[in-house]
């Protein structure tokens, strides 16, 4: 099998018997993408199915001499691992041979969190003389006030939001459903723009069910979120590098140090491994010391 006919029945494998999300797909494409120009540079220019372990060994070391982070190879062997398994399973190889592949060490860099200080003043800076301020109002509360991804912003629709019980219902990834508590503060913000601007706005055939919406009635991409966020952080004088996912990462933070359940956090935020929340909720010393102080036997 070559490696054109290799990458497409993995794509059909990873959208049919796995469910992934589109943006998935398209990352693990390209990962194999990489696998499939570095086997080109080979005497012989092996197919995926005669791939040994040392030439995938040295493939991650190509990929390291051209300067990618331990995350993104990371990334990149996660797929090839995900390649040789769907390989094995159609029975066109005989063994895994990135089975014995080791995983780069990852430093766990956080990312910045904002404070609530923060987060209102940058709600504040919004111009809602505007028709675009409501919209740009509820955009942040409900980034804030639920964790939500910048894509599972883009796609809410109003059909999934539920204020008689205060739950929206969100699809992450993998197209994973999953309901998340909403408070009143981004309920009202949500009420303000659906109720008494987005009905004046001629929306697209395709787009009525979605929330939030362009001056043109068509969806918001996720670009404009990230500059949004950006023009904010100016506006109000904020030094920190702030992005959609920092109010996702402060919505996590905040809550653990509030006294939340882990896992009850890693449900509103869609993780599958609890390992993964813990990555979104750095603590201070200070509250590490006072959760042991008010909570141990001994003190």
């Amino acid at each position: 099998m070559d490696w054109p006919r290799a990458i497409k029945g993995f794509k059909t494998y990873l959208k049919l018997e796995r469910s992934l999300a589109a943006n998935s797909i398209e990352a693990y494409s390209r990962d194999l993408e990489k696998l499939y120009q570095y086997a080109e540079t080979l005497t012989g220019k092996p197919s995926p199915t005669k791939f040994t372990l040392t030439d995938l060994r040295n493939f991650i070391n190509w990929v390291n001499e051209l300067g990618m982070i331990p995350s993104t190879q990371s990334r990149i062997l996660s797929g090839i691992k995900a390649f040789y398994k769907y390989l094995l399973m159609e029975d066109l190889i005989a063994a895994d041979p990135s089975e014995l592949l080791e995983t780069p060490k990852i430093q766990r860099k956080l990312p910045d969190t904002l404070s609530i200080h923060d987060i209102d003043k940058m709600i504040a800076a919004i111009d809602l003389s505007k028709p675009e301020g409501a919209r740009n109002k509820a955009i942040l509360e409900v980034m804030y006030g639920c964790g939500l991804r910048v894509s599972e912003v883009t796609e809410l629709r109003l059909s999934n939001i539920h204020p008689e019980i205060e739950f929206i219902k969100v699809t992450g990834k993998g197209s994973k459903e999953r309901l998340i508590p909403i408070g009143g503060e981004a309920l009202k913000a949500l009420k303000i723009w659906t109720e008494q601007v987005r009905v004046h706005i001629d929306i697209k055939k395709g787009e009525e069910d979605l929330v939030f919406l362009n001056r043109r009635g068509s969806r918001l991409s996720r670009v404009y979120i990230f500059l949004l966020v950006k023009q904010l952080a100016e506006l109000t004088g904020l030094r920190k590098t702030i992005s959609p996912h920092t109010f996702r990462h402060s919505f996590a933070t905040h809550l653990v140090e509030g006294g939340a359940d882990l896992r009850a956090v890693q449900e509103m935020l869609g993780h599958e491994s609890i390992t993964t929340t813990e990555i979104y909720t750095h603590l201070d010393r200070e509250y590490l010391k006072s959760t042991i102080i008010d909570f141990h036997p001994r003190n």
